[in-house]
């Protein structure tokens, strides 16, 4: 479609994503009857403050107004059948652009927004047969992206301990530092909705939320931006605006065979390590079973001194009496009259 787009080296990239309710790629939601010219409409071709912004950063969304929901590109000079590595590098050639500058306003870091798509591209490598099938593999890779950047455990780490240099633009610094400051999930339903066009039951649905809870993050996020924001923005304008924040500074991507081997060697890597740890905890199980006793032996408590028992007499001689005694006993038990004996009966 003439005027809707431009031509890339990933294919034509639109100016604009259709509205919300008009198809926004994710394969998820129906499209509307408005087509992508009802809703906000089209984005000009200079940012919201006059600045001619680059052509290849008009939009945050990897899809063209001409493509159905959830198309791919093939690869080029490919055969009817693709290999899983060509239709991997045809996803992540169409997709992996616009990822890294969508993760870059949820996080600010340039650092993290490329290893975000790196890392989602990778589980997308492992689990490629259930990607493959996925009616929307670009929403798929787009979910683990997104999950990737917004991870709370980045704060422990060192390298993202520091904050890196701000935008140059103090507009772009504005804007940064008002998305920065919605919680996660607002800021996440507000750079789908209006960064990458999803419509708000597609926003919802990603955003693991109900469609009320989505349209109230939305209405307070853009009430905290136009609060902080110098100027007002519409949603047309903050879409722009954006798209000329994410498109500022570097978002090339890695090669996607880059990536491949990556994810590969990280699965190595995890199922040795698995392997290893299988193999210690049946040898320490064996080892305990070997030594283990087969049965229970009670604890010998210690001795202990015991005072005030009077020492233990040895027997003397026995006296005239005792032995006399002694004599009478021995011949009564024998054949005496107090001898019992059982009677047959």
């Amino acid at each position: 479609m003439p005027g809707d787009g431009h031509e890339s080296e990933h294919g034509p990239v639109p100016v604009r994503g259709p509205e919300p309710g008009a198809g926004a790629g994710s394969g998820r939601g129906a499209p509307s009857s408005g087509g992508a010219e009802s809703g906000r409409g089209r984005s000009s071709r200079t940012g919201g403050r006059g600045r001619r912004r680059p052509s290849w950063a008009r939009a945050l969304r990897p899809s063209g107004l001409n493509r159905a929901p959830g198309a791919v590109p093939a690869a080029r000079q490919a055969g009817p059948y693709l290999t899983p590595a060509q239709a991997f590098d045809a996803l992540y050639a169409y997709c992996a652009p616009a990822l890294v500058r969508q993760a870059y306003l949820l996080t600010g870091r340039r650092d993290l927004a490329h290893e975000s798509v790196e890392r989602a591209f990778q589980r997308a490598w492992d689990h490629w047969p259930e990607v493959a099938r996925d009616p929307d593999p670009a929403g798929w890779v787009r979910a683990a992206a997104h999950d990737w950047a917004l991870s709370p455990w980045h704060r422990f780490r060192r390298r993202y301990r520091h904050p890196e240099p701000p935008p140059p633009d103090d507009h772009d610094r504005a804007l940064l530092d008002a998305l920065l400051s919605l919680p996660p999930p607002y800021r996440r339903t507000l750079v789908l909705y209006d960064g990458v066009g999803l419509d708000l039951p597609d926003t919802a649905a990603e955003t693991e939320a109900s469609t009320r809870a989505a349209a109230g993050r939305l209405l307070y996020a853009r009430a905290v931006l136009a609060e902080r924001l110098p100027e007002p923005a519409g949603p047309r304008e903050l879409h722009d605006r954006l798209a000329e924040l994410a498109s500022s500074g570097r978002t090339r991507a890695a090669e996607p065979a880059a990536v491949r081997v990556g994810g590969e060697r990280r699965a190595r890597l995890w199922t040795r390590t698995a392997a290893a740890v299988t193999v210690v905890l049946i040898g320490s199980t064996a080892m305990t079973l070997h030594t283990a006793p087969t049965h229970y032996v009670p604890p010998v408590p210690p001795g202990e001194t015991v005072r005030g028992v009077p020492p233990r007499a040895a027997p003397g001689p026995l006296s005239d009496d005792q032995r006399e005694l002694r004599d009478r006993l021995r011949e009564a038990l024998l054949d005496g009259p107090e001898r019992l004996t059982p009677e047959a009966r």
